[in-house]
């Protein structure tokens, strides 16, 4: 066979280093081990929303006692904030004073929940994956910074290793399985601009 004939490589844009003109095992493992991983991460982002919004008693709507109180005051929806309580309380290190400066700002809740929906639907879904990658993981990058140093190692913390992640999957292309990342970039806006890819 010449290197005219041969079959056109079908899997070019994922992190195997050499193309494969057929789908192993292993590699369609790959594919959905990194596609249930981008949807994990899309569901954190996307229950954050919720629990804040609701109140739905994990990190939001319990008391200082424990107490529950579901779809309480601490609810977006019912005038609660939902960065007071992080950046007032929460926040530490160099940048405490920063991060504190806006506790319970309108402009801070509407951004910082405006992230959560928009990063966590973009993930599930599997579109926009850059813009997903890039604002989560400067959220994530900031929510780290706003707590140094971590208590439990002196540099890495879950929030840091998830930006990593994020980062990953976008360059392993895991919005195309389990999501709907191929349709969305056959879009001719999201091809015109590539940074809706």
């Amino acid at each position: 066979m010449s290197t005219t004939d041969r079959a056109p490589a079908v899997f070019t844009d994922t992190f195997l280093a050499e193309p494969v003109h057929e789908e192993t095992p292993r590699h369609r493992a790959y594919r959905y081990m990194l596609g249930l991983s981008r949807l994990s991460l899309g569901f954190i982002f996307l229950w954050a929303f919720l629990d804040k919004t609701f109140a739905l008693g994990f990190a939001t709507g319990k008391d200082p006692e424990g107490n529950l109180d579901r779809f309480g005051d601490a609810a977006w929806i019912n005038g609660g904030s939902p960065t007071e309580g992080f950046l007032t309380f929460g926040t530490k290190g160099p940048l405490k004073d920063f991060y504190s400066s806006m506790a319970g700002s309108a402009w801070a809740d509407w951004l910082f929940m405006a992230g959560l929906l928009g990063i966590g639907l973009a993930l599930t879904l599997g579109i926009a994956m850059r813009i997903a990658t890039a604002t989560g993981s400067l959220l994530l990058i900031m929510m780290w910074s706003a707590a140094l140093w971590p208590e439990n190692n002196p540099f890495v913390e879950a929030d840091l290793v998830y930006a990593i992640v994020l980062v990953a999957l976008a360059l392993a292309g895991a919005n195309k399985t389990l999501g709907f990342g191929r349709a969305w970039e056959r879009i001719p806006l999201v091809q015109r601009y590539g940074f809706l890819k």
